[in-house]
């Protein structure tokens, strides 16, 4: 056989670029966040969301009337520029009500949204990680509340301390927060029996540091999505209250008793429902919308 000449084979070429980090690693939120941004529906919710906070906030500013002001010899106009929203039955600016509504209808959709974060996560926590007979009887309590109705905690504490914001608050604070609570025992019951739980229990962490530092931060992502869908309950809870007469009363306005009065005129007067059904449908739409992408950009099995 003929020999093979030295000159064939060359020594390889060391290369890093391979191996090089070509662009700054992530965290989860931060790669959470990106893939948000690629979810066009997500991102139009949001800014529909941010819009309309803003425009609850600072709309009834642009405005000369207040929201409870009565200007009798105007009144059922139609929208024009004066009275942008129109006017209603007692000459009120509609523009205003309908933002005013606006703010206490996401008012009343945050505080839900913090209760359920306070209470139903340290609930589902210290449930799923003591288990046993501590899980046992903490389920069959979240069980008892489960089983009244809500309507019916509302319709007693409205009985008791009138109807108003801090009853349907008080309403959802006894009721609201077991859907949270069953939604993060379930995932901890998985999460406190991994390496990383044991090996922190192994090297004399206490329950507490374990629940706040590693159970807490992992159950998150589940937590926020969470979130985005109590915030339209508890607001359409609060409308649908208002709308029957139960909740907020006139001359405050929201969302439900703006509705209601709309509804009562819709023949001669179609303008007083369809704004604040307009806005309503809105942050619904936002939030669903939202939940629905944060859900993709959270689940670490969406990654591309």
């Amino acid at each position: 056989m003929e020999a093979i000449s030295k000159e064939k084979f060359q020594p390889a070429k060391k290369t890093t670029s391979a191996e090089a980090i070509v662009r700054p690693s992530l965290n989860y939120w931060v790669d959470a966040w990106r893939r948000l941004r690629k979810n066009k529906l997500a991102m139009l919710g949001l800014t529909v969301l941010v819009i309309l906070t803003l425009l609850a906030i600072f709309a009834p500013m642009f405005s000369s009337h207040d929201y409870a002001t009565q200007h009798l010899k105007e009144t059922n106009l139609k929208p024009n520029s004066t009275y942008w929203f129109g006017t209603d039955d007692f000459g009120r600016d509609m523009w205003t009500r309908v933002w005013w509504g606006t703010r206490i209808s996401l008012f009343i959709g945050l505080v839900a949204a913090a209760l359920d974060l306070v209470v139903g996560v340290l609930y589902g926590s210290i449930s799923a990680y003591f288990g046993g007979k501590v899980d046992s009887f903490m389920q069959r309590f979240i069980e008892i509340i489960y089983s009244i109705p809500y309507l019916l905690i509302a319709i007693l504490l409205i009985m008791v301390l009138g109807s108003g914001i801090t009853s349907i608050i008080l309403a959802y604070a006894i009721t609201g927060w077991v859907t949270m609570a069953r939604l993060v025992r379930g995932q901890m019951l998985v999460l406190k029996e991994q390496e990383y739980v044991l090996a922190a229990r192994t090297l004399g962490a206490g329950p507490w540091r374990i629940i706040s530092k590693h159970l807490i931060p992992n159950v998150l992502s589940v937590v926020v999505v969470q979130i985005t869908f109590v915030v339209p309950t508890a607001i359409f809870v609060e409308s649908f209250l208002s709308f029957i007469g139960l909740g907020i009363k006139p001359p405050l306005a929201s969302l439900g008793n703006l509705l209601s009065d709309g509804a009562g005129v819709l023949r001669y007067q179609p303008h007083r429902l369809l704004f604040p059904t307009a806005v309503f449908s809105l942050i619904l739409l936002s939030f669903n919308l939202l939940g629905d992408g944060l859900r993709d950009a959270l689940d670490p099995k969406m990654r591309r």
